[in-house]
């Protein structure tokens, strides 16, 4: 796929994901296999540009291009002055956040919530891209399907950004009414991917390979984007595109090659955030981790509870070590199954 100047190397997008899809957590996922990543939401506010929160999501050193960085806010000559501002700071893409179904978010007319306004939302992505054209950097957006159930607006609004100027477009298949409940449904997807010219991108619910395939072709999508299922589980890209590649499942990864990329995801966040905040907010994604490995009962919960009582790097560093060790040794009675791995198709 080509977006603006960059050529990305694969249809398999990180969607961006406030808390977790930091620096370090993209940098893994594309080495994994990931193709795109988009930053955590960036406020357009100004007043908080400068705050410690805001100037750790617009770091980008040392990670690959393209840089995209997602965008949210709800005055257009806002967006558009945050939009210079990230661009300053490194952008290659700006990405106009109105997907977020959260309450903090939408009570203030940010996120999905713009989407009950077309008038200015279409507003907003006009300005943006007015603030891009002169720097050639790509605006892309996303959106679900509507605000509820009565209201899916998504193909309108799909194709007024379009005319405004989007050179991309991500598509999560629920209403900001389901939140993450339910079913995502991708027939809104496949419709608006009809009726545009422009790449249309897949998001929800894509949690294996088999499920990345179907929905590729149920929707004739240009690519498919994956949040919540990347938890704790970065390699899903490398076995997403083995699978679509060649039909065949890959083998899991085994504990000490999870092991490596754990240790250097860990270096990769304390050198981000610190030790205090970065062994504090490294545990979500070691739960996560555990969560998602092959353990004997109980274990999981135990990793968890040993590492939420650290507080230094050297300690945790050395719990996870240790762990992944004790873990890679078969145990009598346990024979390696690698389906847990798995998430059901």
């Amino acid at each position: 796929m080509q977006l603006g100047a960059f050529t990305l190397p694969n249809a398999l997008f990180v969607a961006p994901m406030a808390g977790v899809t930091d620096r370090p957590f993209r940098k893994l996922c594309k080495r994994l296999g990931a193709g795109y990543a988009v930053s955590e939401m960036v406020t357009s506010r100004p007043d908080l540009q400068d705050s410690l929160k805001t100037s750790r999501r617009a770091n980008h050193d040392g990670e690959a291009a393209p840089i995209a960085v997602q965008i949210a806010g709800t005055d257009a000559q806002m967006m558009a002055d945050a939009a210079r501002y990230n661009i300053d700071r490194g952008a290659q893409i700006i990405d106009i956040n109105m997907g977020c179904p959260a309450k903090k978010v939408c009570n203030k007319w940010a996120g999905s919530a713009l989407m009950q306004d077309e008038v200015l939302a279409i507003e907003i992505v006009e300005a943006v891209v007015a603030a891009c054209l002169p720097h050639n950097v790509p605006v892309t957006l996303k959106i679900r399907t509507g605000w509820c159930a009565s209201v899916r607006n998504a193909p309108t609004l799909a194709l007024a950004a379009e005319a405004a100027g989007i050179q991309m477009l991500t598509v999560h298949g629920r209403t900001r009414e389901q939140g993450y409940k339910g079913h995502a449904e991708h027939d809104t997807v496949a419709h608006i991917k009809s009726r545009l010219h422009i790449p249309v991108v897949a998001n929800g619910d894509i949690d294996s390979p088999q499920m990345a395939r179907e929905v590729l072709q149920r929707t004739g999508a240009d690519a498919i984007m994956i949040g919540r299922a990347a938890q704790g589980r970065p390699w899903i890209f490398r076995e997403i595109a083995h699978y679509l590649a060649t039909g065949e499942l890959l083998p899991p990864p085994d504990l000490q090659e999870v092991r490596t990329w754990l240790l250097d995801h860990l270096e990769d966040h304390y050198a981000l955030y610190g030790e205090y905040t970065g062994v504090r907010s490294a545990r979500k994604h070691l739960g996560w981790y555990a969560q998602a490995l092959p353990l004997p009962a109980g274990a999981a919960a135990a990793f968890r509870g040993r590492i939420n009582a650290l507080t230094t790097c050297e300690e945790q560093l050395r719990c996870v070590s240790e762990s992944l060790d004790e873990w890679s040794e078969p145990m009598p009675g346990h024979e390696y199954d690698p389906q847990p791995w798995r998430l059901a198709a």
